[in-house]
């Protein structure tokens, strides 16, 4: 897997609202161009962690230490959720270390990880791990970077078999692989498949702009998942002078967090990697090319299928500054400003004339070969002047007048409170997430710290700061060469580079004028009325959980819980979502982000968001197979306001204009983006003709699209919203009796909800595609070489037979396992064949099982081939225990894992008082899987993996 890198991240995400970026502040420098820069640099002695060389304190919870060979180690204890760890071994190498000869072997080689080494034949690693509870790809895992490979082993026990056997094979992977160079031949096929997913039109975007800002440089020229041709034909000599050159100890460094004791993991560390000795010479750190000195210039890349983005970016050579406190001060004061500057934006978009969909600015490290501010937007295409104007002028704007203190004092409150709550919850972080900060640490040598410095080193930075000081740290962020302008734009744009650059110059002529003071605003939605009474209280012990129902006729479900310290979780669940919706015509459900995006009908969203930035909440809305669902994260502190949002969400939503016609215009072009790829082809339509064209599911068409209204949204979802029960699920940190006032002052004060009668026969029932001879076609507008094979076998329900459907779940992992072991492992064919499947507990007589692959069109027909052999074989024959045991272990490591977490908990209890057979499902889960044999599988394939009842889809390119 490569692992999607942080310019791709940053700027297709347009730097959402607020945000501010938190990578390193750069020293500056103009003129002629810089030496180049090289990772060695700065790089820290073999063994030595970055703070050998920083004033900054690293958290005293986690044991680093080295190897005399120098691999480095960092040990955490982490006894929540109890049992479970999480290993990660990072090794300082990826594609920019690659010759002309390996482009792309950085990346290949993790695959050849997973086949063979010394102790490993190929083939039995994943084996090993799935009899260890481990599930490929979820628990078992790797990426590639430029500048980095990380191996993933996330443990659902700490016993002495599984941390001994997973370290076994991290050793393993770091220096006993045998690169047989016919298993070498086998993988191609699969990274080849892996090659062909990723290049997409936005993937191609992002190549563009990278070679344009970071032009004659080295990392536009080592893309991870490297050359076509080099994939097809390196030899594993190759191979093999990339891991003894790089695979060495001191280039790697393993992280051990979770519940075990640190004194005997550091033991097995030490007597499992002591004896690693590096193979022949070690490979150097590359010359990633000097930054060229440059004025504005501008590069337009015209990609059908990708939406108009417009980048402004100023360019400085990459600094590797040490991590100390003093530079964390001044990147913090950074970050504040550009929060102003993207509040602004935010302001700019919301607007009624709004002259882009979004945008953001932040700065960025491009591994170590620039540092690079820029302001990113979106935009209709055909409003990219506009566009261009905005960013310019504002950015100009706040450089010219800075930021005043009240804009800063919002953006200190919003940290405050989030710094807060992360250090509240600090100690029940998920060992995942505590290896994930670790390491990510590493490509900048930070030194790791808690949450709660943090927070010191917050309130000691923003005492008595000054907006003077905060805008002379945003004014110095847009030094540097430039603006260098990149656009892409799914049309031709009339005079090319050259307009950009005019349009720029226009825009620059014209004078800004100092930012204006918003209104102030008070929070109108603190008092519903008289507190509701409770008519009923009922608990269900053995899950911990406490069902309320008021007078009104609210229920409230309450599950306290200390997975997350500071973490509380709400659900509002009102009338009964899509059942409510028509399903013999288009709605509006898709525009469902709008709804939020309105605001209240006593606030703007805007103002609200400022009213409210010294709370944590959240404010989500979507819409369910059975509710219109309201929900938000809180912490204990809050809950009360985090209520009283979604409450005044449910009952006076804003319904603004300017929400719904941003959204439509965002969506001007996502049929050409669909289209774009074989895998948009599959998120559009797959949906829709798995329910049998309702129209529910139905994604809209362009014309449906561009004349749908507001007045159309609102009549679809108001009255259901204004008449329909209303269930609130609480999970998380807080008590029975906290929870309960607070749903008491707030949807227990509404008037009371007129009884509902059980929807028609007709609302409820849905479709399913009938067998077909022949796949149903749908065609893309990507790659020639890109297809999506689907097969569709109709189940049930889940309430028409409970353990059926457990076994017949069992039965899509084995299904999965199958095929990877048949058309990755075997021919080599696909990077992902997956199987899915899925059992109603809203539509009757609804479920299915499915399997899917990516492959190049001329192997469609072997796919379909492949799978039908592959069910004969699961009708007539039972399963081996040890394929049982590989399909049911890590699924039910899986449960086990996420019954440990708010969120499932979240999800199981919803609905739970209307309809208690969803808390027998609940019980039901482990043992009921646990009870799956190799008969009830064969039983479940016999009765549902036929060939007569089969449906099959496939996507192919346009013309083929």
């Amino acid at each position: 897997m490569i692992r999607p890198t942080a310019v791709t991240a940053l700027v297709l995400v347009l730097a959402a609202p607020g945000y501010a970026s938190s990578l390193p502040f750069p020293k500056f420098g103009l003129g002629k161009d810089r030496p180049a820069a090289t990772a060695s640099s700065a790089r820290p002695k073999a063994g030595e962690w970055a703070q050998a060389r920083s004033d900054v304190a690293p958290d005293p919870d986690i044991a680093f230490g080295a190897l005399p060979n120098g691999m480095r180690y960092a040990i955490r204890k982490q006894q929540i959720p109890p049992g479970q760890a999480a290993l990660r071994l990072r090794f300082d190498a990826g594609s920019l270390m690659e010759s002309d000869k390996q482009q792309g072997l950085a990346h290949f080689l993790e695959h050849m990880a997973f086949n063979g080494s010394k102790a490993v034949p190929e083939g039995e690693m994943i084996k090993i791990l799935e009899r260890l509870g481990l599930a490929f790809g979820a628990d078992t895992n790797a990426s590639t970077d430029f500048d980095e490979t990380t191996y993933k082993l996330d443990l659902p026990r700490t016993d002495d078999e599984t941390v001994d056997t997973s370290l076994m094979l991290l050793r393993e992977a770091a220096g006993n692989l045998t690169l047989d160079p016919a298993a070498i031949d086998r993988e191609r096929g699969v990274v080849l498949s892996e090659e062909r997913a990723r290049d997409t039109p936005s993937y191609r975007v992002y190549k563009s702009r990278l070679e344009f800002l970071l032009k004659d440089q080295r990392p536009p020229t080592r893309y991870p998942i490297g050359k076509v041709e080099v994939l097809q034909t390196a030899p594993a000599a190759e191979f093999s002078d990339f891991y003894n050159r790089y695979y060495r100890p001191e280039r790697a460094v393993l992280v051990a967090v979770g519940d075990f004791d640190v004194a005997a993991m550091e033991a097995k560390i030490k007597a499992r990697f002591g004896d690693w000795a590096p193979v022949g010479p070690a490979g150097a750190d590359p010359d990633l090319g000097a930054l060229k000195s440059r004025k504005t210039e501008a590069k337009l890349l015209v990609e059908p299928g990708a939406p108009l983005q417009l980048q402004m970016a100023w360019m400085r050579p990459d600094d590797r500054e040490t991590d100390t406190t003093a530079k964390r001060k001044r990147d913090l004061v950074q970050q504040l400003g550009f929060s102003v500057l993207n509040r602004r934006l935010q302001r700019l978009a919301r607007g009624a004339q709004p002259p882009f969909l979004g945008a953001g600015a932040f700065e960025s490290d491009e591994y170590d070969a620039a540092e690079i501010t820029m302001v990113t937007v979106n935009a209709e295409p055909t409003r990219w002047r506009e566009a261009l104007t905005a960013i310019e002028q504002e950015q100009r704007r706040a450089v010219q007048y800075g930021v005043r203190q009240d804009e800063l004092g919002r953006e200190i409150d919003e940290y405050r409170a989030a710094l807060k709550a992360d250090a509240a919850g600090a100690a029940t972080r998920t060992p995942g997430s505590l290896a994930g900060e670790i390491v990510g640490s590493l490509s900048d040598d930070e030194v790791v710290t808690n949450p709660a410095q943090d927070l010191a080193l917050f309130e000691a930075t923003v005492k008595e700061l000054k907006a003077d000081e905060v805008s002379a740290a945003l004014k110095r962020a847009f030094k540097g060469d430039g603006p260098l302008l990149f656009m892409s734009s799914p049309k031709p744009v009339q005079g090319g580079d050259g307009a950009l650059v005019a349009a720029l110059e226009t825009s620059r002529k014209v004078a800004v004028a100092e930012p204006s003071t918003p209104t102030q605003v008070a929070w109108p939605y603190d008092n519903f009325g008289t507190p509701g009474k409770v008519a009923e209280t009922r608990e269900a012990a053995d899950l911990d959980t406490v069902f309320v129902r008021f007078e009104n006729g609210v229920r409230l479900t309450i599950k306290p819980t200390r997975f997350r310290d500071d973490e509380v979780l709400v659900r509002v669940n009102v009338g009964r979502g899509r059942i409510d919706l028509p399903k013999d015509r288009q709605n509006v459900a898709w525009a469902s982000g709008a709804y939020v995006e309105g605001g209240l009908k006593q606030i703007s969203a805007e103002d609200m968001e400022r009213v409210l930035a010294t709370r944590v909440y959240g404010a989500q809305f979507g819409i369910g197979d059975d509710a219109f669902i309201f929900s938000g994260a809180t912490r204990p502190d809050d809950l009360d306001v985090q209520l009283q949002v979604l409450a005044a969400y449910a009952a006076e939503p804003g319904w603004r204009e300017q929400a719904f016609q941003r959204l439509k215009s965002s969506g001007k072009t996502i049929h050409d983006q669909y289209e774009a790829t074989v895998s948009g082809v599959v998120s559009r339509d797959l949906a829709g003709l798995l329910h049998g064209g309702d129209e529910r599911w139905v994604f809209p068409s362009r014309q449906e699209m561009a004349d749908a209204k507001l007045e159309s949204f609102k009549a679809e979802v108001a009255p259901a919203l204004a008449n329909g029960q209303i269930e609130v699920v609480i999970v998380g940190d807080t008590t029975v009796e906290k929870a309960t006032e607070a749903v008491a002052r707030t949807f227990g004060a509404m008037p009371a909800r007129p009884q509902v009668a059980p929807p028609p026969k007709a609302e409820i029932e849905v479709g399913f595609p009938a067998a077909v001879a022949q796949p149903v076609i749908r065609t893309h507008k990507g790659r020639p070489d890109q297809a999506v094979g689907y097969i569709a076998w109709r189940t049930n329900d889940f309430f028409a037979n409970p353990q059926r459907a457990r076994d017949t779940a069992v039965l899509g992992e084995v299904l999965e396992l199958r095929l990877i072991e048949e058309l990755r492992e075997a021919q080599g064919a696909t990077y992902s064949p997956n199987a899915a499947y899925s059992h109603s507990f809203v539509w009757p007589g609804w479920g299915y099982i499915s399997a899917s692959v990516e492959v190049p069109p001329d192997k469609l027909p072997a796919f379909f081939a492949d799978v039908k052999k592959i069910a004969t074989d699961l009708r007539t024959k039972e399963i081996s225990p040890d394929e049982l045991a590989r399909a049911k272990k890590p699924r039910l490591e899986q449960i086990d894992k996420a019954r440990e977490t708010n969120g499932y908990w979240l999800q199981e209890l919803s609905g739970a008082q209307a309809d208690p057979r969803r808390l027998d499902a609940t019980r039901a889960m482990i043992p009921g899987t646990e009870r799956v044999t190799s008969a009830d599988v064969k039983r479940a394939a016999e009765a549902v993996l036929k060939d007569e009842t089969m449906w099959m889809f496939e996507v192919k390119p346009a013309g083929a």
